[in-house]
């Protein structure tokens, strides 16, 4: 894996007189020049809008629009393109989901059903939802170690329950859900399952057909693509039957002056002019991605972790959150150091030219459930090495010597 880091520029450098070592790939991975190619190509040889004109340029900037969404439905395994809907991001997928499908089928007393683990856009699309509706929001209990059991899901899914939306990994505690067994309780109940599999899709081989999961929604910009493009994938019997929340140009088959219909699926969906360079960008990230294998970069991540699992656990008073089986988490370890806030931390860490991430990680919930105001965050990809974990080991205890002597 040491060769991939050549195709990633940005790493060729040093910050504060020291060799980059990025740790914040959860927040955005880098770009590698096989994407940044792709997109500067666009821009300079087929800068076009799609699916208006009848031109040259416009014929290609669409067949490279469309060709990245067959890319798309391959890489997770969807039966068409109609259930592949260009977004924004994991974000706006998700609140599509909660204001399209959740505003038409949750009625009063209704349930839905969600984790203490979710990210704020896993979570609050819920909150609002269930407010508007009169409808129970349920969080599902977590373990000692930040999993979940199937014994407690089964317990707060109910036949009232009508959606259950689970991230497929957390981007605190690196967990990783049992999301095909959970979903198959959702169905038992008559409840569709929505996935966040914004940390997952870059790092993970992800089969909606097998999970079974109704909705799912990821990024561009966490799996080497760009930012501002993301995915809603939704089983097509759900989206042809809920209305689009966005209402212009490109989403409609006929307007009259009193009633509108809408194109068929996806894009229906894809009201105005669409990020078209990002959504060729994420295309060109999965060929990527592909090439190297999922399953590669999973095993990679996995060796990754556990030793800096095994490195961390060394230094004094720093305390891991998350399972500790390295299997059971994705590629990132959540953590505090006695004495030290995470912010200064963080700091200390930049100074040597080391890249983590510090603060409540859009995750409030989940800190309030840990009992602390804020953690400090590493991650890993594709370009990280055992070097780079060495690197982060000497400057936690750096940082923790230099606060010892600070505070003496």
């Amino acid at each position: 894996m040491n060769e991939i880091r050549k195709d990633f520029p940005i790493l060729n450098q040093e910050v504060n007189g020291h060799p980059l070592v990025y740790l914040d790939s959860a927040a955005t991975s880098q770009k590698p020049v096989q994407v940044l190619e792709v997109v500067r190509k666009y821009y300079d040889f087929d800068n076009s809008n799609v699916h208006r004109g009848v031109h040259t340029l416009g014929n290609r900037a669409t067949d490279s629009y469309e060709g990245a969404r067959e890319k798309i439905r391959k890489f997770i395994n969807a039966k068409s393109t109609k259930e592949i809907i260009y977004t924004r991001g994991t974000t706006t997928s998700l609140n599509t989901v909660a204001s399209a499908y959740g505003r038409q089928n949750v009625q009063e007393g209704d349930e839905i059903v969600i984790t203490y683990m979710e990210h704020h856009s896993n979570l609050i699309p819920w909150q609002q939802l269930a407010k508007e509706k009169n409808a129970v929001l349920k969080y599902i209990d977590l373990e000692e170690d930040g999993t979940i059991s199937l014994d407690t899901v089964k317990e707060t899914i109910t036949p009232k329950t009508k959606i259950v939306a689970m991230t497929m990994t957390s981007n605190v505690l690196g967990t990783i859900n049992p999301i095909k067994e959970v979903a198959k309780i959702a169905h038992e109940n008559g409840a569709v399952m929505v996935v966040d599999g914004a940390q997952a899709a870059p790092h993970m081989p992800i089969d909606v057909q097998d999970l079974d999961c109704d909705f799912l929604a990821f990024s561009g910009h966490k799996m080497c693509g760009p930012t501002g493009i993301g995915v809603l994938y939704g089983k097509q019997e759900l989206l042809e039957n809920i209305e689009p929340i966005e209402f212009g140009g490109e989403m409609i088959d006929f307007v009259d002056l009193y009633d509108s219909t809408w194109k068929e699926l996806p894009w229906k969906f894809e009201g105005g002019t669409p990020n078209i360079a990002g959504a060729i960008g994420l295309g060109a990230a999965i060929d990527y991605l592909t090439n190297i294998g999922l399953d590669k970069i999973a095993n990679h991540e996995h060796e990754l972790i556990e030793y800096a699992l095994s490195e961390m656990d060394k230094i004094e008073g720093l305390h891991i959150y998350g399972p500790r089986d390295p299997k059971k988490r994705c590629g990132l370890v959540t953590f505090n150091l006695d004495g030290v806030h995470p912010h200064d931390l963080a700091t200390v860490l930049d100074m040597r030219g080391i890249a983590i991430r510090a603060g409540h990680h859009c995750a409030q919930p989940l800190m309030k459930w840990l009992k602390v105001s804020a953690t400090a965050r590493a991650s890993f990809y594709i370009y990280n090495n055992k070097e780079d974990v060495d690197a982060l080991v000497e400057g936690l205890r750096a940082a923790k010597e230099y606060f010892n002597n600070v505070f003496e």
